[in-house]
């Protein structure tokens, strides 16, 4: 039996979104259809308040309601680092990171030359206009750890080096309360790269 075209519609559109397949984007329909219209209307403002009040932030280019967004504005973060990741969820992430008192630069993705994305693509023009406007003495590199985020993180390397910022990378390893054992030679071999003086 097919669905009527309006369900059909609905499910289909639910399914463009990331990590939604077809199983659960029908539930999340029917979900919905079962849901009252007060929830649905509720459901329908919400996305479309978020879409209209959340913009980029013009120095980070997090998502924000205000621009500067309130990590740029604030005044006790250290202005003289800066954490280059991929994504606002990246960054959301990071923050959550108390150690870290510096500001952020979202990159918007990571290069990926098969995928045709290149460094005009995810913001790196602007993160150098960013360093070579001074006072910053780290750039600390948070990109994931995939071929995508390594190759972004050699490409960032060489371009940033030669102006005059310590470039640094996520130190990467064994996590807490993990068995040796278990890691994979990848995981033990970045670990000991890695390693610091006790």
């Amino acid at each position: 039996m097919n669905r009527p075209q309006p369900i059909e519609k609905m499910i289909e559109a639910l399914r463009r979104l990331p990590g939604v397949g077809p199983k659960m984007a029908e539930r999340l329909g029917y979900h919905i259809l079962k849901s009252s219209p007060v929830e649905v209307r509720s459901l329908l403002e919400a996305i479309s308040s978020a879409k209209d009040a959340i913009k980029q932030c013009s120095r980070c280019y997090n998502l924000s309601e205000y621009d500067p967004c309130q990590v740029c504005s604030d005044a006790e973060k250290i202005q003289s680092e800066i954490c280059v990741v991929e994504t606002p969820q990246d960054m959301i992430a990071f923050s959550r990171v108390k150690e870290y008192h510096g500001l952020y630069f979202v990159l918007g993705g990571a290069l990926s030359p098969l995928d045709g994305i290149g460094p005009d693509d995810i913001r790196v023009p602007q993160l150098i206009e960013r360093i070579r406007e001074g006072n910053v003495r780290e750039v600390i590199i948070a990109t994931d750890t995939d071929s995508k985020g390594e190759t972004t993180a050699l490409y960032l390397f060489e371009q940033l080096k030669p102006l005059g910022a310590k470039v640094t990378r996520l130190g990467y390893g064994l996590p807490m309360g993990g068995d040796l054992e278990y890691a994979d030679e990848i995981t033990l071999a970045k670990a000991l790269e890695g390693r610091r003086e006790m």
